[in-house]
C-alpha cells in the first residue's frame, strides 16, 4: 500500500478525532455510510457556526432508504409523434396500427390497456364487433377500465344497441370523463328516450287492451246468469213448447240441462196419422209432469234437426238428460212413453 496515502489517512483520522464534526461534511457521506456498515457510531454535529451548542437546534440525520436503484438511461430519446400534425385519412394507417397492437397483445396478453387501445382503433375502423370483443377482454382483466367501457359503448351505438351503449358510456364517464364520451352520449340518449317512450306507450296500450278484455269478460259473466234466467223462463211448465229453429232447440236443451230437468224431444209431422193420435197424449203428459220439459219439432220445418238426431220415422220421442240422450220411444206407443217418463223423471 502506498505509504504516502496511509500517512494522509492517518492525518485525516487524527483530524476527525480532534473535531468529529468534520464527519458531517456533505462530501464525506460515502465515508459515513461505510462506518455505519461496520456498526460504527458517529457523534451528532452539535457545533454551531460560532462554536457554541444551540439548545433548540434540530440536527437532521441521514435517511436509510430501501430498494434497488438503477443507473439513469442516457441513450437516445425514443420516437415520439408530432402532436402539431392534423390526423387525416391520408396520413393515418389504422390497419397497420392494428397489426402493431396485435403483436404487442401477443407479447403481453394480460394487458387491459392494449386490448382497450386496439378496441379504439377498431371503433375508428367502424368494426363494432371486433371493438366489443377487445373491450370485453379489457374489462375481464380490469373491470374498472374506462377505455373498455367507452369503446364498447361506442361500438354498441354503431349497432343500434342504444340502451346498452348508454349504460357503458355512463360508466366510462364516471370512471374517466372526456369530451368524446359526452359527444357520443348526446347522440345516444335521445334514441334511448325515444325507445323508452315507445315501450311505455305500447305497454300502456297493452294494459288498456287487457283491461278492456277483463271488463268484457266481467260483463259477459254478469250477463250469462241474466241470459240463463231468460232462457230458463222460456221453459214453460205444463205445456208443449214448439221449436222453430236449431238454435232455439239447442237453447232449450241447454236450459233444461242447467236446471237438471228431463227433456223429451218429440219429432212429428203434420201428414203423420200416428202423430195426430199422440199429439193430445203428449199434451196431457206435459200437464201432468210439470217438472219435465216437453219439446216438439216438425221434421218438415226443421229437417236439419231431424237429420242430426237420426230420425228415420215419426213419431219419435228422445229422452234427454244433462244434454245427453238417455232413452227413446219410436212409434205411437202411449204406454211405453208414459212408463219411461215415470222412470227417468224419478231419477231427475
Amino acid at each position: 500500500m502506498d505509504g504516502e496515502k496511509v500517512s494522509e489517512l492517518r492525518a485525516f483520522v487524527d483530524a476527525c478525532k480532534s473535531d468529529p464534526s468534520l464527519l458531517h461534511h456533505p462530501s464525506l457521506s460515502f465515508f459515513r455510510d461505510y462506518l455505519h456498515s461496520l456498526g460504527g457510531r458517529i457523534p451528532p454535529n452539535i457545533t454551531s457556526p460560532e462554536g457554541a451548542v444551540g439548545e433548540d437546534e434540530i440536527v437532521e440525520s441521514d435517511i436509510e432508504l430501501d430498494g434497488e436503484l438503477v443507473e439513469p438511461d442516457d441513450g437516445p430519446p425514443q420516437k415520439m409523434g408530432d402532436q402539431s400534425i392534423e390526423v387525416s385519412e391520408e396520413n393515418r394507417n389504422l390497419d397497420e396500427a392494428i397489426e402493431y397492437l396485435t403483436e404487442a397483445i401477443l407479447l403481453n396478453p394480460s394487458s387491459a390497456i392494449l386490448y382497450a387501445t386496439r378496441a379504439s382503433v377498431f371503433a375508428k375502423l367502424r368494426k363494432p364487433n371486433a371493438a366489443i370483443g377487445d373491450a370485453d377482454a379489457a374489462l375481464l382483466i380490469n373491470p374498472d377500465s374506462a377505455k373498455g367501457y367507452k369503446y364498447r359503448g361506442m361500438a354498441k351505438a354503431m349497432l343500434g344497441k342504444w340502451g346498452e351503449a348508454a349504460s357503458d358510456l355512463h360508466v366510462a364517464s364516471k370512471l374517466d370523463y372526456d369530451e368524446e364520451i359526452n359527444s357520443v352520449l348526446k347522440k345516444v340518449e335521445p334514441n334511448v328516450h325515444k325507445i323508452e317512450e315507445h315501450r311505455r306507450k305500447y305497454e300502456r296500450l297493452r294494459k288498456e287492451r287487457e283491461e278492456r278484455k277483463k271488463e268484457q269478460e266481467r260483463q259477459r259473466q254478469r250477463a250469462e246468469p241474466k241470459a240463463a234466467e231468460k232462457q230458463d223462463a222460456l221453459l214453460e211448465e205444463g205445456t208443449v213448447i214448439s221449436i222453430h229453429s236449431s238454435n232455439d232447440l239447442q237453447t232449450k236443451l241447454k236450459a233444461a240441462a242447467r236446471l237438471h230437468r228431463l227433456a223429451i224431444l218429440y219429432f212429428t209431422a203434420t201428414w203423420c196419422g200416428p202423430c195426430r193420435f199422440m199429439a193430445p197424449v203428449f199434451k196431457t203428459l206435459a200437464e201432468n209432469h210439470r217438472d219435465v220439459v216437453f219439446l216438439k219439432v216438425d221434421i218438415d220445418e226443421l229437417g236439419d234437426a231431424a237429420h242430426s238426431w237420426n230420425v228415420n220415422s215419426v213419431p219419435t220421442f228422445f229422452f234427454v238428460k244433462d244434454g245427453k240422450e238417455v232413452d227413446k220411444v219410436m212409434g205411437a206407443d202411449k204406454n211405453g212413453l208414459e212408463s219411461k217418463i215415470l222412470i227417468h223423471a224419478a231419477k231427475s
